[in-house]
């Protein structure tokens, strides 16, 4: 990916500190501060977003003082809609390169907060074996949305089996696939429903949370994944502008970036899902 400008707001995390809530209180004391009594409404895809915000919620929100409610959404539409009418407080399911693409095509003024994961993209198949088993004129279908649709593009890239155009600083798109690499024909399917589509083509380019979702092994089922060093689609939690300084918000920060969630998303995920703090 290119190098992508920061949105307006990152809230770094020494500014949860600042709150002075302990993270050996989440393990047992009592809290050093409450968060206002309203819960803090978060929507997340399910796997592995819902799972993490559970268990913040089940294992660390209660000690913290933080009421979480965690609503989740199977398509990355609609929990943008939510947080721009009010309906959630945050999200937790997108990327910088999403979060932008999404501010440019629908006008939202939202604010992105730390890193707080990385799921890989990765090249699955049912009926080959490797890379190298790809044949000239095979089908693949990638993602639609033109952040991940870029994502998958360069994935196949790296793998050789397409060349794209330089872009410079623009996102490919399947218009940029130029003669040379294995000649795919590349058909592009919503990203909740590309797993789906394994049974009818040679390849499919599957998002992480969208691969554990249907019971696929990013780690052992993958052909190849997305490197993890340098990853700039990182997921993390989004709000709206202004609404930074949240307390339940700086609270769920804290939380997330804890040596608790860390040791969770490690254990749980065994590479498929990497910390990215």
């Amino acid at each position: 990916m290119p190098t992508t400008r920061r949105p307006r707001t990152a809230v770094a995390l020494g500014a949860a500190a600042a709150l002075a809530l302990s993270l050996s209180a989440c393990g047992g004391g009592e809290a050093e501060l409450s968060a206002a009594d309203e819960p803090l409404r978060v929507g997340a895809s399910p796997v592995p977003h819902a799972e993490i915000l559970r268990f913040v919620q089940d294992e660390l929100a209660e000690d913290a003082g933080l009421d979480l409610e965690v609503v989740e959404f199977t398509d990355y539409v609609q929990p943008n809609v939510a947080l721009e009418d009010g309906s959630l407080d945050a999200n937790y399911f997108q990327t910088i390169p999403y979060l932008e693409e999404q501010e440019r095509t629908a006008g939202y003024d939202f604010a992105a907060l730390e890193p707080v994961h990385v799921e890989p993209l990765g090249i699955y198949s049912q009926s080959l074996g490797s890379i190298d088993d790809v044949p000239s004129g095979a089908t693949v279908a990638i993602p639609n949305d033109p952040t991940n649709a870029a994502r998958a593009l360069r994935l196949l890239e790296a793998e050789g089996l397409v060349v794209l155009a330089d872009t410079g600083e623009d996102a490919p798109t399947a218009l940029d696939v130029q003669e040379g690499g294995r000649d795919l024909d590349i058909t592009e399917v919503e990203a909740a429903q590309v797993p789906r589509s394994l049974q009818d083509v040679d390849i499919a380019v599957v998002n992480g949370n969208y691969a554990i979702d249907a019971d696929l092994s990013p780690a052992d089922d993958a052909l190849a994944l997305e490197a993890a060093e340098g990853n700039p689609n990182a997921n993390l939690v989004v709000v709206r502008t202004g609404d930074e300084d949240d307390e339940r918000i700086q609270l769920l920060e804290q939380l997330l970036h804890s040596d608790e969630t860390r040791t969770f998303i490690e254990e749980q995920y065994e590479g498929a899902v990497i910390p990215a703090f």
